[in-house]
This record gives C-alpha cells, sequence and structure tokens, in this order.
C-alpha cells in the first residue's frame, strides 16, 4: 500500500528535486512510437506529474497533455518548469481521481510514481479516462546499487540513515506489476541511463529523496558527514555517477 503522506512528503523538496532529479532516455518516447503507435496528437494523462521532468518529453513530441498532480508545490513548479505550454493542462487531481472526463485520452503515463497510488482505485480510474484501445506506461529510473563501489556505499548510507527507506522503495511495486494489467499482458523494456554529480548536486540529489532525513533531525548531519565521505573516497575528476536502469512497463488496461 502507498505511504499514507505519498502526497505531501515531497513539498520541502521541490528545489532540489527540480534541481537534481535525473531525466529520463528519450528512447522512451520512441519505444511508446512503435510499439504502442504514439503520435504527436494523442492526448495523455501524465498522472503525479510532479515538476514535469517525464511531462517535458511528451510535450517536446508534441502532445497535448494533462498534468495530473496532487501536490501544490510540485504543481505549481512543474508550470513553470514546462513554461505553461500552449499544449499543457494543469490539473490538481490524482490517480485515483484524476477529474478527467470518461474515455478522454489515449494513453495514461506515470513516471517515478506508481510505487506511492493505491493500485485498485487507480487502475479503476485509469480505465474509466482511456479511450477504448488506450496504453497505460508506467516508467521508473531504477538506479543500480551495486555496480560500482560508489552506488555500494550510497546504498548503505541509505539503508542507515532513511526514514523509511526500505518500505517504499519502489521495486516492491514493480514485481507485481503484472496484476496491475491482468487479465491483458504486460511488457516490459529497459535503457541504461547515467547521471553525474559534484559534490553540492549528489547532496541535492540525496536531499530529493523524501527518506532523506532533513536538517532538523538528527541522523541528517552524520548522513551528510558519510556522503561526504563516500564523495571524497570515488570521485575522479570531481565527479561520481549514479547508473540507472530505465524500467518501461506497457499494456492495455480492460
Amino acid at each position: 500500500m502507498p505511504a499514507p503522506d505519498a502526497t505531501t512528503r515531497f513539498s520541502t523538496r521541490v528545489d532540489n528535486y527540480v534541481r537534481y532529479r535525473p531525466a529520463y532516455p528519450t528512447e522512451v518516447i520512441k519505444l511508446l512510437h512503435d510499439e504502442c503507435g504514439l503520435k504527436p496528437d494523442h492526448v495523455i494523462a501524465d498522472v503525479a506529474s510532479g515538476t514535469g521532468i517525464f511531462t517535458r518529453l511528451l510535450l517536446d513530441n508534441g502532445n497535448p497533455v494533462f498534468a495530473i498532480e496532487p501536490n501544490a508545490e510540485m504543481r505549481i513548479a512543474g508550470q513553470q518548469f514546462l513554461e505553461n505550454s500552449p499544449r499543457l493542462t494543469s490539473i490538481a487531481g490524482k490517480a485515483e481521481n484524476t477529474t478527467l472526463p470518461t474515455h478522454s485520452v489515449d494513453f495514461v503515463t506515470a513516471a517515478q510514481a506508481a510505487h506511492w497510488f493505491d493500485r485498485v482505485a487507480a487502475r479503476r480510474e485509469f480505465v474509466r479516462i482511456l479511450k477504448p484501445g488506450g496504453w497505460c506506461a508506467l516508467i521508473w529510473n531504477e538506479r543500480r546499487t551495486s555496480s560500482t563501489p560508489f552506488l555500494r556505499d550510497y546504498e548503505q548510507l541509505l539503508l542507515s540513515y532513511g526514514t523509511d527507506y526500505e518500505n517504499v522503495r519502489h521495486e516492491r511495486t514493480t514485481e507485481t506489476l503484472p496484476e496491475f494489467f491482468a487479465p491483458n499482458s504486460c511488457a516490459e523494456q529497459n535503457f541504461d541511463y547515467q547521471q553525474e554529480f559534484e559534490y553540492e548536486s549528489l547532496e541535492g540529489r540525496l536531499l530529493s529523496s523524501s527518506y532523506a532525513p532533513l536538517a532538523d533531525h538528527p541522523k541528517h548531519s552524520p548522513m551528510l558527514k558519510e556522503l561526504r565521505r563516500i564523495y571524497d573516497l570515488h570521485q575522479s575528476a570531481g565527479r561520481v555517477a549514479f547508473e540507472y536502469h530505465t524500467r518501461v512497463f506497457y499494456g492495455h488496461l480492460t
């Protein structure tokens, strides 16, 4: 089940989220074009659109997008980031109640978000708003946790200092996604992606995570001390890297 404060837990992290969260590989749009027939005139509901990181790829493809976001701070940041594109309609809604008309969209997308949903209610809502034959695509940037010595140490940092890191990892959701699409099949494709940081941006990336303790928490200072230690240990030319595999799950909902 989603965390009870899922719609508010990023409110104090918006600035870091905008500046330091990764984008998504453009291959995701090509995949939706090749496998799902995505065209620029298709109407998309980008659910839990946050600060608009994935929404921007859809707008750049020419699509009209309903950006559905329940958190006011993130929704406003998304409007600013997307410069109020004429193809953008920003809506104060959520996965379980988008407020969109029935059979009004060709695609429903959710990037780095579906693990927060009440999946039964969200699935019901997606079926309602999708046109017959419409597609649902759920996307995650999944940080590799053991592919480099730095990433192994970073994972241990999260396990040691994160407030509820083990409870909210989205992998718990992706393991059961076939149930979300059933009785239809669910396809998956993965892409490699990378994000590089100097120390300041690495710290901002950490603090953009909802499970990273903030300045008023007793674990905050020790966590940053450990972050600095592993950065100094592993940096090369002043940089460290997050490696991701971007996972895309897509299919029809009936």
